[in-house]
């Protein structure tokens, strides 16, 4: 593995444990190539123990992808193509001049290394699960080592962020992180999903600040994080287990949970192992209890409960399902009604208290009677203490009870509601709405340093004074944004900046895009819009297949009625 700068002690403590057999390479040539079939060809390692190649996931697709291949559920270490499996037919090929690269059956360009290295001669696939870009001089050029999935393997040091998939078939990415932080702490993290941006660390190691530089899942199956002079800091995974005998790796699991895993090589080395991957050892110890963040999904999602056995087992309360069977991290939804404040004299009976013993929702209180939703971080253990109280429907009713003349006074007292607001409006709506907007976007902007676009990363269209990037309000149930950043103007009249913004919130029609809030910080000026994800009227106007000339006269009645 090459490195930029020389560090001698870590160079020594790598190479002492690399057995030799690791550098036996079968050479796969330029021009070769694997097609995604059902006959789950692939290029192996010399000892057959891993393998390059496709894998078919259920009926959405294949994965490029490199596994165990001796082990009977043929385990995936490491993937290209999480986020967009291809399907049936498409072709990994290593071209005659050198680039090393994944087409669908149209011959759409899905992946390729994130390398600009020139002059690549083979490529191998290593019994370290390693696979490699080799140069004439045998110096690897790429390698999937250094940009792991969820996986980390002995020999591998981790120089990236290892990211959990979605679910359990599902190798998109999810809702946690492994990585080395900036403080020099390895650490888990929830995300802003579907953002990768990192939320709120759950797991760190105790080490002093800015001392960590690297972590190493070393030859004897530890896993550790050591210092710039090679001495070790911290160790993650202690390993009790003999590398000879059994296999490991270390996987970030869809849960958020790390855990250190061995597979018997042999009926014969097992003794009293299953042959199946068994866990050693795993981080953090209990995680519904250690996730305590103010945003995000938590271990199981919104309004749900987190009960802990080795990992999350999700739960939803009385009154409550899964919003998503197949992926129980989704969290949990109402199957009610729920109880209104202002009819809260006539549904009463209807609604009861569910008592639940351990449990509780630490960031979900109620405050000047004013119920925090939805339901965070949900955990039941016996540590917890007390109980819970949650309200719900009495027999899952979901009408409100009465006659002819209670449905007449609630309507009545419905309309003197809108009437009352709408008066309401009128008067302090100019004030309202720039002072809202501008509280919610510069909070993203000052707090969370471009969360919200997660860095500026990812880049809608560009004009002569300002770029458009896609973003995510995440305390806003996930709603995707499209953030205009202006230009950088010298002298550029505050008050008339913001006369603009209060004239474009004012503005509220079916058929123009929404202003959601802006930023007005020193030089910085953004402008959040609700997100449209069909693109732009100029994109579909002046595409190659444009709208008859009907469409047009609606888009033209359309556009006329939004400018009235």
């Amino acid at each position: 593995m090459a490195f930029k700068q020389p560090y001698p002690s870590y160079f020594l403590h790598i190479l002492l444990l690399l057995p030799c057999s690791i550098f036996a390479q079968t050479h796969i040539s330029l021009g070769s190539s694997l097609t995604a079939l059902n006959d789950n060809s692939s290029w192996p390692s010399p000892s057959g123990d891993f393998a390059f190649g496709f894998r078919k996931i259920g009926e959405d697709g294949f994965l490029l992808a490199i596994w165990f291949n001796k082990v009977k559920e043929r385990t995936i270490a490491w993937s290209a193509n999480g986020n967009n499996l291809v399907p049936e037919g498409s072709k990994v090929e290593f071209t005659s001049d050198g680039k090393f690269i994944l087409n669908d059956v149209t011959g759409k360009l899905i992946w390729m290394p994130e390398s600009s290295a020139t002059g690549v001669a083979f490529a191998a696939m290593l019994d370290t699960g390693n696979f490699v870009l080799v140069d004439l001089n045998s110096i690897n050029l790429w390698e999937s080592f250094d940009v792991p999935t969820d996986t980390i393997l002995p020999t591998q040091t981790l120089n990236s962020t290892l990211h959990a998939r979605l679910s359990v078939a599902n190798y998109s990415r999810g809702r946690f992180l492994f990585k080395l932080g900036y403080d020099g702490n390895l650490l888990l993290s929830t995300t802003y999903f579907p953002l990768d941006s990192e939320n709120f660390a759950y797991w760190s190691t105790p080490t002093e600040l800015n001392s960590g530089f690297l972590a190493i899942f070393n030859q004897s199956g530890s896993l550790y994080l050591i210092s710039k002079n090679g001495s070790i800091l911290n160790i993650v995974f202690p390993n009790t287990v003999s590398v000879q005998d059994f296999y490991h790796r270390a996987t970030l699991e869809y849960d958020g949970v790390l855990r250190h895993y061995v597979y018997p090589k042999s009926t014969s080395s097992s003794l009293s192992w299953p042959m199946a991957w068994s866990t050693l050892s795993f981080i953090p110890s209990n995680i519904c209890l250690s996730i305590r963040g103010y945003t995000g999904f938590g271990a199981c999602g919104f309004n749900s409960i987190c009960r802990h056995d080795q990992g999350p087992i999700c739960e939803c309360p009385h009154g409550y399902t899964f919003i998503d069977s197949n992926d129980m991290l989704k969290g949990c939804k109402q199957n009610f009604v729920p109880q209104h404040c202002d009819e809260a004299s006539l549904d009463m009976n209807l609604f009861d208290f569910q008592e639940m013993q351990s449990t509780n929702w630490p960031n979900s209180v109620y405050q000047k009677f004013t119920p925090r939703i939805p339901l965070l971080n949900g955990r039941m253990d016996p540590s917890v203490g007390g109980k819970a109280l949650i309200k719900i429907r009495k027999n899952n009713s979901t009408s409100i009870p009465g006659g002819t003349n209670t449905k007449r006074k609630h309507k009545y007292s419905t309309l003197i509601l809108i009437g009352t607001i709408l008066l309401c409006s009128l008067v302090f709506l100019s004030f309202l709405i720039p002072f809202i907007t501008y509280m919610v976007v510069s909070c993203i902007y000052s707090r969370k340093g471009k969360e919200a676009t997660n860095g500026f990363k990812e880049e809608i269209r560009r004009g002569a004074s300002a770029t458009v990037f896609k973003g995510l309000l995440a305390f806003d149930d996930a709603k995707c944004i499209a953030v205009k950043r202006l230009s950088t103007m010298v002298g550029e009249n505050e008050l008339e900046f913001k006369a603009e913004v209060c004239a474009i919130a004012r503005t509220n029609h079916r058929n123009l895009v929404k202003l959601i809030g802006f930023c007005n910080e020193g030089q910085h000026r953004l402008l959040a819009y609700e997100f449209m994800s069909n693109g732009s009227l100029a994109t579909f106007l002046f595409g190659e297949s444009g709208p008859n000339w009907k469409s047009r006269n609606q888009i033209a009645l359309g556009v006329s009625q939004g400018l009235l």
